[in-house]
């Protein structure tokens, strides 16, 4: 699941789509059984001094799904709902929260919000089974401790913890329902390690399909699962 807060990529896949990725916008590409894509700078941003930032979650599959049809799916920025809570601005990325709910569909319970916060902004964070807060930038804390940028807070659940601002200040908040335990392997993962090992000899074998108008292939790392 690709956010950006700035810049702008061109993301292209196996299943032959084709999208420009800026700012605001939800672009969630689901592996399934196997997919295989490219994120290119934009020709016409290409020599052009400019700053890319944003987040890329990977998300597992419910262990019925983890061999579904890989797909892609873009939500425009205009299409996420933006509210003001506690006097921070919220954009509701992914699930529900503080009424109001994100169009983007999901296979199991998720939540992911983008907030922006002012000196004084504070409101108590949203319940999910599992969360964490992750600071982009900005003095923020969770009930009076202070959080550092660039750090994932796990939170306990069942707790509303109070999130404040003493400055400008931009932090996302993910979680959803717990799906077990994963095996990660360079790019591949699944709840089975067998699988992990068919996927790496099908990638060595170049069995996966290929991305249209893409020449380039990346190895396996030397040291194979």
């Amino acid at each position: 699941m690709t956010y950006l807060f700035e810049g702008a990529m061109m993301h292209r896949d196996s299943t032959g789509a084709v999208q420009r990725i800026e700012p605001g916008a939800i672009n969630w590409m689901t592996a399934g059984r196997g997919i295989v894509h490219s994120e290119r700078t934009p020709d016409d941003l290409r020599g052009v001094t400019r700053r890319s930032h944003g987040l890329q979650l990977w998300c597992a599959l419910p262990e019925a799904d983890e061999e579904a049809a890989p797909s892609f799916v873009h939500t425009p920025a205009a299409a996420i709902p933006e509210i003001e809570v506690g006097g921070a601005r919220l954009r509701v990325l992914v699930g529900s929260a503080f009424g109001a709910t994100s169009p983007v569909l999901v296979r199991s319970p998720t939540l992911y919000l983008d907030m922006a916060l002012s000196a004084g902004d504070g409101f108590p964070l949203p319940e999910a089974e599992e969360r964490a807060v992750y600071v982009i930038d900005g003095e923020v804390q969770l009930d009076g401790e202070s959080l550092p940028p660039g750090r994932m807070v796990v939170l306990a659940p069942g707790e509303e913890p109070m999130l404040s601002a003493g400055s400008e200040a931009r932090v996302v908040l993910i979680g959803g329902a717990p799906l077990g335990h994963r095996h990660l392997w360079w790019n591949f993962v699944s709840s089975r390690k067998e699988r992990i090992v068919q996927a790496a000899d099908d990638w060595a074998a170049q069995r996966f399909a290929a991305v249209p108008g893409e020449t380039e292939f990346i190895p396996l790392p030397e040291r194979r699962p």
